[in-house]
């Protein structure tokens, strides 16, 4: 079946030609005008991407996004008409996972929603195969201090409590687990799990970093479990400092 998108912006002759250039390529495409219906096609359509306008009637796109990451976690690439990286920034700590800004060319948002959809189909697989290997052996869970990753269950608890995480920011914490005490910079960061083709800058990565340690972290200002290695990129340590 063809991935859903569902895109939402007030302006219908752009949302028209995101349309048809994601219908060409092979997506089943929803549209929707305002903040209000477009958290109302989220439940009707439940769509795989949601190409979001940060301006929008009746509700924003901020609170759009925040509204929708409180029950689904597909990928959300914000789009923008300001230039100023305060707004990137808050569309991606309201959780979307990418951002676009007008004007942007319609092969480059293309792009992306294929490397978001590609990167979340690869979080998808290594659940599926870890779920087949836990019938041949003991749990995959990853226990790092009082953080436990269930990868088959694609959740992370705290102190025995689940934590809500956005699917990017599961997909960082986990393969860097995958990886425990190896110093990734923010490039491999972006590559692996972003996507190869992936237009983001770094700064992407610093801000789903700071994002996951208000979550995971007993302290985000002195971090023990995702840690950095200044000059170099972040890593996730095998043990934490009592």
């Amino acid at each position: 079946m063809p991935k859903k998108i569902l895109v939402v912006d007030d302006e219908k002759p752009i949302s028209d030609i995101i349309k048809f250039n994601l219908t060409k390529e092979g997506f089943d495409v929803e549209t929707a005008y305002d903040g209000e219906e477009a958290v109302e096609k989220v439940e009707e359509y439940n769509p795989d991407l949601m190409i979001l306008d940060l301006m929008l009637p009746k509700k924003d796109g901020l609170e759009v996004a925040r509204e929708v990451r409180q029950t689904h976690d597909m990928p959300i690439i914000m789009v923008t008409a300001k230039g100023g990286e305060i707004d990137k920034v808050l569309g991606l700590e309201m959780g979307a996972d990418d951002y676009v800004t007008k004007p942007f060319s319609n092969r480059e948002l293309v792009a992306r929603v294929k490397a978001n959809l590609r990167s979340r189909d690869i979080v998808k697989k290594a659940v599926e195969v870890n779920q087949q290997k836990e019938k041949e052996q003991e749990s995959n869970d990853i226990q790092i201090g009082n953080l436990l990753i269930k990868p088959d269950a694609y959740l992370v608890e705290k102190n025995g409590e689940k934590i809500e995480l956005t699917h990017r920011e599961f997909d960082l914490l986990y393969y860097m687990a995958q990886h425990m005490d190896q110093v990734m910079t923010r490039e491999h960061l972006l590559q692996t799990v972003w996507g190869y083709d992936y237009f983001g800058d770094v700064r992407t990565v610093d801000v789903t970093v700071h994002r996951l340690r208000e979550k995971i972290e007993d302290n985000p200002v002195r971090p023990k479990i995702l840690v950095t290695r200044r000059g170099v990129g972040y890593f996730v340590k095998q043990q934490t400092e009592e």
